[in-house]
Formats: structure tokens, sequence, C-alpha cells
């Protein structure tokens, strides 16, 4: 393999006078690693894509938006903020599908910033009461569905002014889509501090309540360019090696939105990287292989967002074979470890498209580690070395650097790391220490080379298809049912989503409990993703260990083997 040009290529392209020139910096009071040719914020990144104007943007169905296009409908989206009140360092919220006005938003509120506060779709209306509560956004922006669950606690709103995107009427308390864009004029000329929040997106929580994110514009930017480096390294290491040389200019890329704008997958890596590449989004309204196989050829798609279980579900599809996927230059996935087979089929069924993955989470705004081409084909169990905007080292539970090889809690210290979660000091404390340390909570060991491989998690959490379920949160749900006595919630391995959602409960004395009442109570209050898809209604009490401690493992290796 091409280790030592991978070594050279990162000499060449971080050093002094390079393209990715790494230097230190005081960033909240913590001296660490940025890239010296970052653009200072969101909105330097948005206004350097007016040199695109004429290319394709946003595509949706047979809906086409250039960059122009979206760039006057974000100039109109914050001068009719603007003129509502709302002001810079003020929170707007998104509640919707994946449809074109999400981006057009967020790009406008960056902008001028406008904090967006990135809302879970799928949340039920308890869930958003609790998120709009905690955010206290002076705007909402959501589709029909969201604007359902409003309905149902209407209190959860607090004052938020209601926008409605792609509605089919429109109440009287519902500002129309079209009245916002009717504002026109310029973007307004304001400052924008590296170090506000460009974005708030929520964590799932592990006392039951999610954790607001604080992604500032230094880190959503850091990112970007950690995007940026993982491309152009992976592509000078394999042309030293190989003396290909890239194409030049590089192809204009179109990529597949095929993972929820709420999420750090899809909007700060795949949306970022397209954007500032003059590229197209395709979005996608929800995910089906079958839909996604006729895009990839109708639009030509190089790239997609996603977990690894939808790269999957793309290549044992049976129309695969019949579809015309040249187009594909790299597949793959984050937000959940890709299977070492998974890399290994890729290579094989996919002529055109390299494997590629990256580690990351919403608390580094995406990216910690990037992989693809053949070092991943050669190391398919890495999630691959940090990128050079992070510090990273694997220590013991005192926090001492355990020696390389050996596993320990992976902690990382960047410009991407978050400022904090609002209105949770304890948890940011917690979770980012003295000195900038962020406390990733997944168990890893770093080789010779620097490649970091995630082998546990310390976090008691279920990852379902990319997205994390606190246990807590879902134990917390199960207590508020008046017959359950005691329960314990792990995660079941799946083929297809990495893993499900398992319950083990007790009945209180003489309550008597159902596998579908479990569910049909928890559904009523969380989102369908985190509702067990198993369940074990226990007639003993759960075991426990010396100090009290449900365990949880054995528990679930007992429980699982019997499926």
């Amino acid at each position: 393999m091409h280790y030592a040009e991978l070594s050279r290529a990162y000499n060449e392209l971080t050093g002094p006078g390079g393209e990715f020139e790494i230097v230190k910096q005081e960033v909240l009071g913590n001296r660490i690693r940025t890239w010296k040719n970052a653009p200072p914020t969101v909105r330097d990144v948005w206004l350097a894509t007016r040199e695109f104007a004429d290319r394709d943007y946003l595509i949706y169905h047979d809906e086409k938006l250039t960059y122009e296009e979206t760039h006057e409908l974000t100039s109109a989206v914050a001068n009719w903020l603007f003129a509502q009140g709302v002001k810079t360092g003020d929170r707007i919220a998104i509640s919707m599908r994946n449809y074109p006005e999400w981006m057009i938003i967020y790009w406008a509120c960056c902008s001028v910033g406008i904090t967006v506060v990135g809302m879970n779709a799928w949340w039920t209306a308890e869930e958003m009461d609790y998120a709009l509560k905690d955010s206290e956004p002076a705007v909402l922006f959501l589709d029909s569905e969201r604007l359902e669950r409003v309905r149902q606690k209407p209190e959860m709103l607090n004052g938020a002014k209601l926008v409605g995107v792609r509605l089919e009427d429109y109440p009287d308390d519902v500002t129309p889509w079209s009245e916002v864009i009717a504002a026109g004029g310029d973007l307004p000329d304001v400052s924008v501090d590296p170090d506000s929040d460009a974005c708030i997106f929520y964590t799932s929580g592990t006392t039951g309540f999610p954790k607001g994110a604080q992604l500032t514009h230094r880190g959503c930017v850091s990112n970007l360019m950690n995007m940026l480096y993982a491309r152009a390294s992976t592509a000078l290491a394999v042309m030293y090696a190989t003396g290909e040389v890239p194409p030049d200019p590089p192809p204009v890329p179109v990529t597949l939105i095929n993972t929820p704008l709420f999420h750090v997958t899809a909007n700060n890596c795949a949306a970022y990287a397209v954007t500032a590449a003059g590229g197209a989004m395709v979005l996608m309204y929800k995910w089906e292989a079958g839909e996604a196989l006729r895009l990839i050829e109708k639009h030509r798609i190089m790239t997609m967002s996603g977990v690894p279980v939808m790269a999957r579900e793309l290549i044992n599809h049976p129309d695969f074979e019949k579809t015309d996927t040249s187009s594909l230059l790299a597949l793959g996935g984050g937000g959940a470890q890709v299977p070492p087979d998974l890399v290994l089929k890729i290579e094989e069924k996919v002529a055109t498209a390299r494997p590629t993955t990256g580690y990351g989470m919403t608390e580094t705004c995406g990216i910690i580690t990037s992989l693809s081409a053949d070092f991943y084909v050669d190391r398919p169990d890495s999630a691959g070395p940090a990128m050079p905007s992070y510090e990273a080292k694997c220590v013991d539970p005192d926090g001492n650097e355990v020696p390389l090889g050996e596993r320990g809690e992976l902690w990382v210290r960047g410009a991407s790391v978050i400022k904090g979660y609002i209105n949770r000091p304890e948890a940011t404390a917690e979770t980012i220490t003295d000195g900038g340390w962020l406390h990733t909570g997944d168990i890893a060991r770093m080789d010779e080379d620097g490649f970091i491989y995630i082998v546990d998690r310390k976090k008691d959490m279920v990852l379902r298809g990319g997205e994390n379920i606190y246990c807590a949160e879902v134990e917390a749900a199960l207590y508020r049912h008046d017959s359950v006595a005691e329960c314990s919630v792990f995660g079941i391995p799946d083929e297809r989503l990495g893993e499900e959602v398992g319950a083990a409960v007790v009945a209180k004395p003489g309550h008597t409990l159902t596998e579908e009442a479990i569910r049909e109570h928890c559904a009523a209050i969380m989102a369908k993703h985190k509702v067990p898809r198993y369940v074990w209604i226990l007639e003993d009490a759960l075991p426990r260990n010396a100090s009290g401690k449900f365990l949880k493992r054995e528990l679930r290796d007992k429980l699982a083997a019997g499926l």
C-alpha cells in the first residue's frame, strides 16, 4: 500500500504554504489546530458560490434551481426575517422533509448570523415541544406533517411565528412560503462572528431529553475543510504512487442527498462539500433503494450521503444490475461502522466507485476521520486517520493516554468541536473537558500509522441505521407506563440497520403487560425509530451486579440468543 505516499501528501498539503496549511490558534480559550486558509464563516462559503450562477444546484423531482436563483431566494428569506424583527444572533427552526426550502432557509440564516435549529422530522409532538422550548426560535418553518404535530400541542410554539412550506391550505396563523420569498432584495450586509452558532442540531440525551449541540461557523467551515482535504490527500497519494494524474479541473459533482438534512451527515458533510464545489444536490423525499437507483441513472449521481445499510440495500436491489451506475465515484457511508464485507462488495460490484467512509459525530460538526480507495480496501475494519485539524488520543478511565495498539476512549481536540450544549452546562462539562478535549464515548485503538479503529462504545447507546438512540431515553419512556416495575434497554444486532432496539421489561405485581402495549406506549411519546422492535416481558427481576446495576450485557446476550 501507498502509506508513504499518503504521509508525503499530508506533509505537502498541510505544511507552510500548503493549500491546507495547519496552524495553532486561540479559539474560545483553547490553543488548537485550525486550517489557515479556511473561510471565516458560513456566510463566506455561501457568498463564494455566486460564481456558479448558471449551474443547477437544487434538484427535487422535476424542480430545478440554479445557484443564481437560490441566491435570490436566500436573500429574500433573510430580508423577510429581518422585517419580522429577527436579528443576527437570534434563532429560527426548520422542521420538514428534505425539500429545497430546507437548504434555502439554512444558507439564508447562516449568511446573516441567524442560528438554524435543525429539528428531527421524526419527532413526536412531545419531542418537538421540548426542543422548541429549549431553543426558543423566533420562527418555525415547517411542512404539513409537522404542522399536524404542532396542532396536537400548540403551546409548544411559545410565541414563535409559523411559516408553512408546501401546504395545501394555509391557516390564518401560518405565513405562506410565497409571501416570504416575495420580500426580494439583496442579501443584508452583516458581520458574523466565526465563533457564534451557525446551527443547533439535537443529539439523543442520556437523561431522556435530547441535547442541543452548538455548531459554530468556525466548526462548520473547519469540517468543510476536513472534507476537501480528505479528497485532495487521497488523490495526491494515489498520484504519487501510480502516476495517475487526477482531472483538472475536477468533474462538477452531483450528490444524492438521501439522509435527513437535520443530521451532520447530509448537511455539514454532503451538502457543504457539493455546494463549495459548485455541484448539484438531488434531494430524496425518503430513502428507497429502487428510487435511488433511478435517480443515480437519471442525474448521473457521483456520490451519495448515507449510512452503510443504504449502500448494502443499493447493491443488493434487484434493479442494481440493470441500472447504469457508472457515474458513481464513491460509495459507502458514515454514521455507523461499515462492515468489512460491505467494503469488499462495493469494490467488487461497482466498477467505477471506490469504497469510502467517515467517522464523526454531531459534536464534531461532521467527520473526525476519513478513509477511501485502496487504503480502505487494505484496512476495511479501520475508520481511517484523524483529519489534520484534530489532535486525537486514546485514554484510560483516568484520562491517561494509552500506548499505540491498546484500547481506550477516543478523545479529540480541534476547531470542529462544538461550543457546547445549549442550556446544559453540566452535560457540556462532562463531554468537553479542560483544554477543549471532546470525549467521544467510543472505545478505539490507534496503530503506528495513526489509523483509528472503533472497537466498542462507552456510551449506553443503540446505533440504528446511523441514528443514535440512548438507552436511558427509552428506559425513561418505559418507566412512564403505570405497569412497568423495571426495564433495561439495549442494542440487538441487525444485518440491515446495524442494531435494533431491544427492551426487557418486568411488570409491577398484579399488573399485566404485553409486547404490543409496550410498543404502543412508546410510539405515543417517542419517534418511531426509538420504539423497541424486540420486547421481552419477564417474570423475574432483572439481574444486577453487587452495586445494584443491571447486568445489561449478560441480559442482552441471553435474550438475543433466543431470537
